[in-house]
């Protein structure tokens, strides 16, 4: 009779190639994440070949969606609570800039009514617009 233990055998995972897989993964990550703005809402911009780019430090985003809600920071607001969430911020940075989205097809008169409430805050507004292709 043979009783003598028998070797197990060993279990390796070979991780190398997931490795690499991983580091181009996180490379892809971090480049798609430097391009996107967290702080705007998906909307189609009116076009404007003589659009430049924003300079301006601290600035609040107030977007205007097709269906006419008013978004500051991505946050719903009323036209009427616009003034006092602004003003938060305000107190926060007073050199605060206005960056203005509104999607194509509101009226104007959606869009002076934030021009009005950066008016009584005493604020710089400057209107997102898309280049033309």
């Amino acid at each position: 009779m043979n009783l003598r233990k028998r070797q197990k055998a060993t279990v390796e995972v070979h991780t190398s190639a997931l490795n690499d897989i991983m580091f181009f993964l996180m490379l892809f990550f971090l480049l798609a994440s430097a391009v996107v703005n967290p702080q705007v809402v998906k909307l189609l911009l009116p076009r404007s070949e003589s659009g430049q780019q924003s300079t301006a430090q601290k600035t609040v985003t107030v977007s205007i969606t097709e269906n006419l809600e008013y978004l500051v920071e991505k946050q719903k607001v009323t036209l009427e609570s616009m003034k006092q969430t602004i003003e938060t911020y305000q107190k926060a940075s007073p050199d605060l800039t206005l960056v203005l989205y509104v999607a194509r097809g509101v009226s104007i008169e959606n869009t002076m009514a934030v021009f009005d409430v950066a008016n009584q805050l005493k604020l710089k507004v400057v209107l997102a617009v898309e280049p033309k292709k």
